[in-house]
């Protein structure tokens, strides 16, 4: 999971996508925002959607998705279009993570319509339905508050059948909960400490079941943050760069990680894995915020994934 909102060229995307494709990830995740989230004005952000589709065409085995798009930024037939168009080019490997959107800054920076939190939720739920239903085989119309389709028979379909994984992010709010329930594949949860992660994943099956989804098909993830060494030195050297990048103090940034992520040598990081799979996270996004790092991305699929597969 990259955060490419902090300045990630193409040149690094690129480095990225081979290096998970080599390496054994199954999946290689993208946040969508146009602003810089730690507030550095000078770090740029390339569309994730198009990222992606650029990615699809220069890789060949790594899934490729978005953690999350925001339904405040594009008309949600846009959106299935981009996703159905990382599908085809990629051969059947995109995945659809949908959010409400937060970040006020750039909304107003950008012109993007910024209401309040119910509201942008009402847009979320409609976008939802839409973009799953153009998904399907079925033509369909749909009148909502905010949208409104007509006689729509979306062309061409998603090569994966019946439709790429549609994903809800959220923090385990009520709405966002029957929301993924009702029409995704799974729903991705952050900032959670083991015991939050599973008080979260027990609140969602129980929206499942509520939903009347077949349980054989339940889907629960996680997204930690992540920092890894072979040995103390090499994370201690790790640490000192992701404080520098970030502004703060070593001593923060491991405060930081021990609450919500992973963070130590391989084979510490690989028992905490487990303990989130305990908690109950099905697969986990791992947030590798120092994005020119290659080398960790590559340690981390030669010894920590067979770990933990």
């Amino acid at each position: 999971m990259i955060e490419g909102q902090e300045g990630v060229s193409w040149e690094q995307w690129r480095a990225l996508g081979a290096a998970c494709d080599e390496h054994g990830y199954e999946a290689l995740f993208r946040s969508d925002h146009y602003l810089s989230v730690a507030g550095h004005a000078d770090r740029g952000s390339l569309d994730a959607w198009t990222t992606l589709a650029a990615l699809a065409a220069v890789t060949s085995r790594v899934r490729l998705g978005t953690l999350v798009s925001p339904a405040t930024f594009r008309q949600p037939s846009v959106l299935a279009k981009s996703a159905v168009t990382v599908d085809q080019v990629s051969g059947g490997r995109a995945e659809l993570g949908i959010g409400a959107g937060w970040l006020e800054a750039e909304h107003r920076a950008y012109g993007f319509p910024f209401a309040e939190t119910r509201t942008r939720m009402d847009v979320m739920a409609e976008q939802l339905e839409i973009v799953a239903r153009s998904f399907a085989d079925e033509r369909f119309s749909f009148q909502g508050e905010h949208y409104e389709i007509e006689d729509l028979d979306a062309r061409p379909k998603p090569v994966q059948r019946p439709r790429p994984p549609i994903i809800v992010g959220g923090r385990g709010g009520r709405r966002s909960l029957a929301l993924a329930a009702r029409w995704a594949d799974e729903y991705n949860t952050f900032s959670a400490s083991v015991e939050e992660l599973r008080q979260r994943r027990d609140a969602f099956a129980q929206a499942w079941a509520d939903a009347g989804r077949d349980p054989d098909s339940f889907r629960f993830s996680a997204m930690v943050g992540v920092l890894v060494g072979a040995d103390d030195a090499e994370l201690r050297e790790r640490v000192a760069r992701l404080a520098e990048w970030q502004g703060s103090k070593p001593a923060q940034v491991l405060d930081s990680l021990r609450a919500t992520g992973v963070v130590g040598t391989v084979d510490e990081v690989a028992e905490q894995l487990r303990e989130l799979e305990a908690a109950g996270a099905q697969r986990v996004m791992l947030q590798h915020l120092l994005h020119d790092d290659v080398d960790a991305v590559e340690l981390i699929g030669r010894e920590l994934i067979p770990r933990v597969a």
